[in-house]
Protein backbone atom coordinates (compact mmCIF):
# COMPACT_ATOMS: atom_id res chain seq x y z
CA UNK A 1 0.00 0.00 0.00
CA UNK A 2 1.17 3.55 -0.60
CA UNK A 3 -0.47 5.55 2.17
CA UNK A 4 2.52 6.89 4.11
CA UNK A 5 5.72 8.40 2.70
CA UNK A 6 7.58 5.49 4.33
CA UNK A 7 5.79 2.72 2.44
CA UNK A 8 8.70 2.20 0.06
CA UNK A 9 11.43 -0.31 0.85
CA UNK A 10 14.17 2.33 0.83
CA UNK A 11 12.64 4.40 3.64
CA UNK A 12 10.85 1.68 5.55
CA UNK A 13 13.32 1.93 8.42
CA UNK A 14 12.13 5.48 9.18
CA UNK A 15 8.68 4.13 9.99
CA UNK A 16 10.21 1.84 12.64
CA UNK A 17 12.19 4.76 14.05
CA UNK A 18 9.28 7.14 14.56
CA UNK A 19 7.08 4.39 16.04
CA UNK A 20 9.74 3.51 18.63
CA UNK A 21 8.41 6.14 21.04
CA UNK A 22 5.82 4.89 23.62
CA UNK A 23 3.88 8.19 23.67
CA UNK A 24 3.43 7.99 19.89
CA UNK A 25 2.28 4.38 20.13
CA UNK A 26 -0.35 5.38 22.69
CA UNK A 27 -1.45 8.37 20.61
CA UNK A 28 -1.80 6.15 17.56
CA UNK A 29 -3.91 3.63 19.46
CA UNK A 30 -6.21 6.29 20.95
CA UNK A 31 -6.67 7.97 17.55
CA UNK A 32 -7.61 4.59 16.10
CA UNK A 33 -10.23 4.15 18.84
CA UNK A 34 -11.94 7.53 18.36
CA UNK A 35 -11.51 10.93 16.72
CA UNK A 36 -10.14 13.01 19.60
CA UNK A 37 -9.10 16.62 20.17
CA UNK A 38 -5.53 17.42 21.14
CA UNK A 39 -6.67 18.57 24.59
CA UNK A 40 -8.60 15.33 25.08
CA UNK A 41 -5.53 13.29 24.15
CA UNK A 42 -3.41 15.27 26.59
CA UNK A 43 -5.90 14.58 29.39
CA UNK A 44 -6.05 10.88 28.56
CA UNK A 45 -2.28 10.49 28.53
CA UNK A 46 -1.52 12.82 31.42
CA UNK A 47 0.85 14.77 29.17
CA UNK A 48 1.11 18.49 28.48
CA UNK A 49 -0.57 19.76 25.31
CA UNK A 50 2.73 21.06 23.88
CA UNK A 51 4.31 17.63 24.31
CA UNK A 52 1.31 15.89 22.72
CA UNK A 53 1.30 18.41 19.87
CA UNK A 54 4.99 17.74 19.26
CA UNK A 55 4.45 14.00 18.91
CA UNK A 56 1.32 14.50 16.82
CA UNK A 57 3.26 16.72 14.42
CA UNK A 58 5.64 13.83 13.74
CA UNK A 59 2.78 11.38 13.19
CA UNK A 60 0.91 13.78 10.91
CA UNK A 61 4.11 14.48 8.99
CA UNK A 62 4.34 10.75 8.28
CA UNK A 63 0.66 10.81 7.22
CA UNK A 64 -0.20 8.33 9.93
CA UNK A 65 -2.85 10.67 11.35
CA UNK A 66 -5.23 13.11 9.67
CA UNK A 67 -6.53 16.23 11.35
CA UNK A 68 -9.76 18.20 11.24
CA UNK A 69 -10.18 21.74 12.57
CA UNK A 70 -13.43 22.59 14.33
CA UNK A 71 -13.42 26.18 15.53
CA UNK A 72 -10.36 26.56 17.76
CA UNK A 73 -10.04 22.81 18.34
CA UNK A 74 -8.08 20.32 16.27
CA UNK A 75 -9.21 16.68 16.09
CA UNK A 76 -7.01 13.82 14.93
CA UNK A 77 -7.86 10.31 13.81
CA UNK A 78 -6.22 7.29 12.21
CA UNK A 79 -7.12 6.38 8.65
CA UNK A 80 -8.67 2.89 8.87
CA UNK A 81 -6.74 1.80 5.77
CA UNK A 82 -3.47 2.13 7.67
CA UNK A 83 -4.40 -0.74 9.98
CA UNK A 84 -3.79 -3.10 7.02
CA UNK A 85 -0.10 -2.18 7.02
CA UNK A 86 1.66 -4.92 9.04
CA UNK A 87 4.10 -2.50 10.72
CA UNK A 88 1.36 -0.08 11.74
CA UNK A 89 -0.92 -2.94 12.81
CA UNK A 90 1.87 -4.17 15.09
CA UNK A 91 2.34 -0.63 16.45
CA UNK A 92 -1.40 -0.34 17.12
CA UNK A 93 -1.33 -3.59 19.05
CA UNK A 94 1.57 -2.38 21.17
CA UNK A 95 -0.09 1.00 21.69
CA UNK A 96 -3.38 -0.58 22.77
CA UNK A 97 -1.54 -2.72 25.30
CA UNK A 98 0.12 0.37 26.75
CA UNK A 99 -3.20 2.22 26.87
CA UNK A 100 -4.91 -0.72 28.55
CA UNK A 101 -2.16 -0.80 31.17
CA UNK A 102 -2.40 2.91 32.00
CA UNK A 103 -6.22 2.97 31.76
CA UNK A 104 -6.35 5.64 29.05
CA UNK A 105 -8.23 3.38 26.61
CA UNK A 106 -10.98 2.78 29.16
CA UNK A 107 -11.22 6.52 29.85
CA UNK A 108 -12.10 7.33 26.22
CA UNK A 109 -15.75 6.73 27.11
CA UNK A 110 -15.43 9.30 29.92
CA UNK A 111 -13.99 11.84 27.47
CA UNK A 112 -16.93 11.31 25.12
CA UNK A 113 -19.38 11.70 27.99
CA UNK A 114 -17.63 14.92 29.03
CA UNK A 115 -18.34 16.38 25.58
CA UNK A 116 -22.05 16.12 26.30
CA UNK A 117 -21.92 17.17 29.95
CA UNK A 118 -22.36 20.93 29.26
CA UNK A 119 -25.40 20.18 27.07
CA UNK A 120 -26.97 18.00 29.75
CA UNK A 121 -26.52 20.72 32.38
CA UNK A 122 -27.80 23.40 30.00
CA UNK A 123 -31.06 21.62 29.23
CA UNK A 124 -31.68 20.55 32.82
CA UNK A 125 -31.52 24.16 34.03
CA UNK A 126 -34.81 25.94 34.77
CA UNK A 127 -36.12 27.77 31.76
CA UNK A 128 -38.85 30.08 30.62
CA UNK A 129 -42.30 28.94 29.63
CA UNK A 130 -42.34 27.18 26.22
CA UNK A 131 -42.29 29.60 23.32
CA UNK A 132 -45.69 29.91 21.67
CA UNK A 133 -46.13 29.48 17.91
CA UNK A 134 -48.84 31.40 16.02
CA UNK A 135 -52.11 30.19 17.51
CA UNK A 136 -53.53 29.17 14.13
CA UNK A 137 -50.46 27.13 13.07
CA UNK A 138 -52.07 23.80 13.96
CA UNK A 139 -55.03 24.47 11.71
CA UNK A 140 -52.81 25.33 8.75
CA UNK A 141 -50.71 22.19 9.23
CA UNK A 142 -53.79 20.01 9.52
CA UNK A 143 -54.80 21.34 6.11
CA UNK A 144 -51.43 20.24 4.69
CA UNK A 145 -51.41 16.82 6.40
CA UNK A 146 -53.18 14.94 3.57
CA UNK A 147 -50.24 15.78 1.31
CA UNK A 148 -47.91 13.61 3.46
CA UNK A 149 -48.03 10.06 2.11
CA UNK A 150 -46.92 8.13 5.21
CA UNK A 151 -48.08 9.85 8.39
CA UNK A 152 -49.04 7.06 10.76
CA UNK A 153 -46.23 7.28 13.29
CA UNK A 154 -43.36 9.73 13.83
CA UNK A 155 -40.58 9.93 16.39
CA UNK A 156 -39.16 13.27 17.55
CA UNK A 157 -35.75 12.65 19.12
CA UNK A 158 -34.43 15.37 21.41
CA UNK A 159 -37.83 17.01 21.55
CA UNK A 160 -36.73 19.56 24.18
CA UNK A 161 -39.60 21.82 25.21
CA UNK A 162 -41.73 20.35 22.41
CA UNK A 163 -41.55 23.21 19.92
CA UNK A 164 -41.30 20.83 16.95
CA UNK A 165 -44.31 18.88 18.23
CA UNK A 166 -46.48 21.84 17.25
CA UNK A 167 -45.53 20.96 13.67
CA UNK A 168 -45.64 17.17 13.93
CA UNK A 169 -48.74 16.62 16.07
CA UNK A 170 -51.20 18.11 13.54
CA UNK A 171 -49.74 16.00 10.70
CA UNK A 172 -49.00 12.54 12.13
CA UNK A 173 -51.56 10.19 13.68
CA UNK A 174 -49.20 9.31 16.54
CA UNK A 175 -45.97 10.92 17.70
CA UNK A 176 -43.41 9.64 20.19
CA UNK A 177 -41.43 12.54 21.67
CA UNK A 178 -38.12 11.49 23.22
CA UNK A 179 -35.72 13.43 25.44
CA UNK A 180 -33.10 12.54 28.05
CA UNK A 181 -34.08 15.47 30.29
CA UNK A 182 -37.10 15.22 32.56
CA UNK A 183 -37.08 19.02 32.88
CA UNK A 184 -37.45 19.40 29.12
CA UNK A 185 -40.22 16.80 28.94
CA UNK A 186 -42.11 18.72 31.63
CA UNK A 187 -42.01 21.80 29.41
CA UNK A 188 -43.15 19.74 26.42
CA UNK A 189 -46.02 18.37 28.51
CA UNK A 190 -47.11 21.92 29.34
CA UNK A 191 -47.05 22.85 25.66
CA UNK A 192 -49.09 19.82 24.61
CA UNK A 193 -51.66 20.45 27.33
CA UNK A 194 -52.03 24.05 26.24
CA UNK A 195 -52.68 23.02 22.64
CA UNK A 196 -54.83 20.02 23.45
CA UNK A 197 -52.74 17.45 21.54
CA UNK A 198 -53.56 13.96 22.79
CA UNK A 199 -51.77 11.99 20.06
CA UNK A 200 -48.27 12.52 21.49
CA UNK A 201 -46.52 10.17 23.92
CA UNK A 202 -43.50 11.41 25.91
CA UNK A 203 -40.55 9.14 26.66
CA UNK A 204 -37.55 9.72 28.93
CA UNK A 205 -34.71 7.96 27.10
CA UNK A 206 -31.27 8.27 25.58
CA UNK A 207 -30.91 7.84 21.85
CA UNK A 208 -29.62 4.28 21.48
CA UNK A 209 -31.40 2.91 24.57
CA UNK A 210 -32.65 -0.62 24.02
CA UNK A 211 -36.04 0.12 25.56
CA UNK A 212 -36.57 3.02 23.13
CA UNK A 213 -35.76 0.76 20.17
CA UNK A 214 -38.15 -1.89 21.52
CA UNK A 215 -40.92 0.67 21.96
CA UNK A 216 -40.57 1.84 18.36
CA UNK A 217 -40.15 -1.68 16.95
CA UNK A 218 -43.37 -2.70 18.68
CA UNK A 219 -45.14 -0.28 16.34
CA UNK A 220 -43.34 -1.58 13.28
CA UNK A 221 -40.86 1.28 13.15
CA UNK A 222 -41.52 4.94 12.43
CA UNK A 223 -42.67 6.40 9.13
CA UNK A 224 -40.45 9.37 9.93
CA UNK A 225 -37.79 10.08 12.54
CA UNK A 226 -36.90 13.69 13.28
CA UNK A 227 -33.90 15.15 15.11
CA UNK A 228 -33.99 18.93 15.23
CA UNK A 229 -30.74 20.54 16.41
CA UNK A 230 -29.64 17.37 18.18
CA UNK A 231 -26.49 16.17 16.41
CA UNK A 232 -24.36 19.16 17.43
CA UNK A 233 -24.86 18.11 21.07
CA UNK A 234 -23.90 14.46 20.48
CA UNK A 235 -20.44 13.24 21.45
CA UNK A 236 -20.40 11.02 18.32
CA UNK A 237 -22.68 12.52 15.66
CA UNK A 238 -22.17 9.68 13.19
CA UNK A 239 -23.14 7.08 15.77
CA UNK A 240 -26.16 9.19 16.76
CA UNK A 241 -27.38 9.24 13.16
CA UNK A 242 -26.96 5.46 12.99
CA UNK A 243 -29.16 5.17 16.08
CA UNK A 244 -31.77 7.38 14.41
CA UNK A 245 -31.71 5.12 11.35
CA UNK A 246 -32.48 2.09 13.55
CA UNK A 247 -35.81 3.65 14.54
CA UNK A 248 -37.25 4.15 11.05
CA UNK A 249 -39.32 1.53 9.23
CA UNK A 250 -38.35 0.27 5.76
CA UNK A 251 -39.26 2.98 3.27
CA UNK A 252 -39.42 5.59 6.03
CA UNK A 253 -37.33 8.75 6.26
CA UNK A 254 -34.89 10.31 8.70
CA UNK A 255 -34.97 14.11 8.86
CA UNK A 256 -32.14 15.96 10.61
CA UNK A 257 -32.16 19.71 11.18
CA UNK A 258 -28.84 21.17 12.26
CA UNK A 259 -26.40 24.02 11.70
CA UNK A 260 -24.18 24.54 8.71
CA UNK A 261 -20.52 24.51 9.83
CA UNK A 262 -19.66 27.85 11.45
CA UNK A 263 -16.99 29.45 13.65
CA UNK A 264 -19.04 31.05 16.41
CA UNK A 265 -17.26 29.66 19.48
CA UNK A 266 -19.76 31.51 21.71
CA UNK A 267 -22.29 28.74 20.99
CA UNK A 268 -20.29 26.34 23.13
CA UNK A 269 -20.97 28.48 26.21
CA UNK A 270 -24.36 29.90 25.29
CA UNK A 271 -26.01 26.69 24.09
CA UNK A 272 -23.58 23.99 25.34
CA UNK A 273 -22.86 22.96 21.73
CA UNK A 274 -20.29 20.18 21.35
CA UNK A 275 -19.82 20.82 17.59
CA UNK A 276 -19.89 24.00 15.53
CA UNK A 277 -22.25 22.63 12.89
CA UNK A 278 -21.44 20.28 10.04
CA UNK A 279 -20.42 20.47 6.41
CA UNK A 280 -23.23 19.21 4.11
CA UNK A 281 -20.99 16.41 2.80
CA UNK A 282 -20.28 15.40 6.38
CA UNK A 283 -23.99 14.98 7.15
CA UNK A 284 -24.58 13.06 3.92
CA UNK A 285 -21.62 10.83 4.75
CA UNK A 286 -23.07 10.05 8.18
CA UNK A 287 -26.34 9.05 6.50
CA UNK A 288 -24.65 6.73 4.02
CA UNK A 289 -22.63 5.03 6.73
CA UNK A 290 -25.87 4.58 8.70
CA UNK A 291 -27.26 2.58 5.76
CA UNK A 292 -29.65 5.28 4.55
CA UNK A 293 -30.21 6.04 0.88
CA UNK A 294 -30.79 9.11 -1.27
CA UNK A 295 -29.37 11.58 1.25
CA UNK A 296 -30.16 15.19 0.35
CA UNK A 297 -29.05 18.25 2.27
CA UNK A 298 -30.88 21.57 1.87
CA UNK A 299 -29.55 24.82 3.27
CA UNK A 300 -31.87 27.10 5.23
CA UNK A 301 -30.51 30.67 5.40
CA UNK A 302 -30.37 32.44 8.73
CA UNK A 303 -33.07 34.87 7.62
CA UNK A 304 -35.60 32.01 8.04
CA UNK A 305 -34.27 30.63 11.32
CA UNK A 306 -35.97 32.90 13.82
CA UNK A 307 -34.56 35.36 16.34
CA UNK A 308 -33.34 32.89 18.98
CA UNK A 309 -29.75 32.52 20.18
CA UNK A 310 -28.96 30.45 17.06
CA UNK A 311 -30.99 32.54 14.64
CA UNK A 312 -27.85 34.16 13.23
CA UNK A 313 -26.62 30.80 11.91
CA UNK A 314 -27.48 29.11 8.64
CA UNK A 315 -29.29 25.83 9.22
CA UNK A 316 -29.60 22.78 6.97
CA UNK A 317 -31.96 19.86 6.57
CA UNK A 318 -30.80 16.32 5.83
CA UNK A 319 -33.37 13.91 4.43
CA UNK A 320 -32.52 10.26 3.81
CA UNK A 321 -34.58 7.11 3.41
CA UNK A 322 -34.28 3.56 4.66
CA UNK A 323 -34.50 1.04 1.83
CA UNK A 324 -37.97 -0.41 1.39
Amino acid sequence: MDVTPFATTERRWELYRLLGEPVRLRLLALAAEEELAIGELADLLGESQPNVSRHLKVLRGAQLLSERKEGTRVFVRLDERLARDPVIADALGAGRSLCEEDGSLERVAEVLAAREAPARAFFEAPGDEPEAWPSELGAYLAALAPLVERRGFAVDVGTGDGAFLEVLAPIFDRVLAVDRSEAQLARARTRLSRRGYTNVDLALAELGDAHLREQVDARGGADAVFASRVLHHASRPGAALSDLAQLVAPGGVVIVVDYVAHEDERMRERQADAWLGFAPKELAGYARRAGLEGARVTKVPASRCGDGPDGHLDWQVLAARRAA
